[in-house]
């Protein structure tokens, strides 16, 4: 059974509760001053409070997204290897492989053309080398036969650090979401890639370009569109093409699209931060560049770059979310420069958490919507 699963989650909250009557029903038993009984009450104890933690820590990873499996939470992730096959002549087939394909949770059953469909993928980028499993929620619209020649939009998705890419599709329900909507006549049918902003695991890269390490940045600015351009009906023109993610992807989204206003047109960046730590998880992420240091600080960006001909949305709360102070500074900052956009959704409470930004999506897609175009 998975660290995800219903059942586990179950069996760990009854464990929790047999333990704790047990405790209630022996405890008189092991009321005498006795090392046995000193024992086992500590013994009981100790086994009652673990099975609680356990039962809070797996409904808060159902909840939250932590962790997509045993592997993930111990450490040993071993699900990133993408098999390349190499063809005649040294070459090689598309950078995106289908693994599998499903339809769309929580929209009923039928075929693609009226559910639409998510795809599994692994990714390989041609310039970067890195690799990465996502996932391509492709709309009704995009299957039916009078659009056979239609290009469409597209939105790259990122997850926070950690995060799972699965996450975004099952817990935050941007497939669904996104397919509902544009079924209202909310927004237009769009194109989603998911993944996590973590494409060199276990390291939280922050979408850097690190010195001598991995190319974070460039695989997003270039190697993550051309290898969707490959497989996928989409233009190459930066108008067709947003970018939206939480926390740690929030902040990714914003950079690379301030960076690479030709690459994405708008960005949307939930419950973001605005300059790049430096922590355990992530190492020295400039070996004292200070140049590069300070490109990652969206800050500077603002106030010593050409400013980017690109829309931005950033959401935050008054109550709740540690980052409302630094938001209304970025707006404020970006309104500056007359030249890029910025929106914002500004909620009276919510925490950093699934919850929240589930509140936001809809309108963060819409908003999205309305900055993107396609021929």
């Amino acid at each position: 059974m998975g660290l995800t699963s219903n059942k586990v989650l179950l069996l760990a909250i009854v464990f929790a509760a047999v333990l704790f009557a047990g405790t209630v029903w022996l405890w008189p038993r092991l009321a005498r001053q006795s090392w046995q009984s000193i024992g086992g009450r500590i013994g009981l104890l100790l086994t009652t409070q673990l099975a609680i933690f356990a039962s809070v820590g797996l409904a808060a990873n159902q909840a939250f997204g932590f962790y997509a499996s045993w592997a993930d939470l111990f450490g040993q992730e071993n699900a990133q290897g993408v098999v390349v096959d190499h063809i005649a002549g040294g070459g090689r087939t598309g950078s995106i492989k289908v693994v599998s394909t499903s339809r769309v949770a929580g929209v009923g059953g039928g075929m693609p053309q009226l559910t639409g469909q998510v795809q599994k993928v692994d990714i390989v980028g041609r310039t970067t080398h890195l690799a990465t499993p996502a996932y391509v929620y492709l709309p009704p619209e995009y299957f039916q036969p009078q659009n056979h020649a239609r290009k469409f939009p597209v939105s790259v998705v990122l997850t926070g650090y950690p995060g799972t890419a699965e996450a975004l599709v099952n817990k935050l329900d941007y497939p669904s979401t996104a397919q509902q909507l544009a079924k209202r006549g909310k927004m237009q049918p769009m194109i989603l890639v998911m993944l996590r902003p973590t494409v060199a695991p276990p390291r939280d890269t922050e979408c850097v370009d690190i010195p001598g390490g991995p190319q974070v940045e460039t695989f997003f600015a270039k190697d993550l569109r051309n290898s969707v351009m490959e497989q996928y009906r989409v233009d190459k023109t930066p108008a067709s093409w947003g970018i939206v993610g939480d926390s740690t992807g929030g902040y990714c989204a914003l950079k690379i699209a301030m960076h690479h206003p030709g690459s994405y047109a708008a960005a949307a960046g939930l419950s973001p931060y605005y300059k790049a730590p430096i922590d355990p998880t992530t190492g020295d992420l400039f070996h004292g560049n200070k140049d590069l240091q300070n490109r990652a600080d969206l800050f500077w960006a603002i106030k010593h770059l050409t400013a980017p001909e690109t829309s931005l949305l950033v959401t935050s709360s008054k109550v709740g979310e540690h980052n409302y102070k630094d938001t209304m500074k970025f707006i404020q900052a970006v309104q500056s420069t007359n030249v890029t956009r910025i929106s914002s959704i500004i909620l009276p409470s919510g925490g950093h958490n699934f919850n929240t930004w589930k509140r936001e999506i809809p309108p963060a897609l819409q908003w999205l919507s309305t900055k993107l175009t396609a021929h």
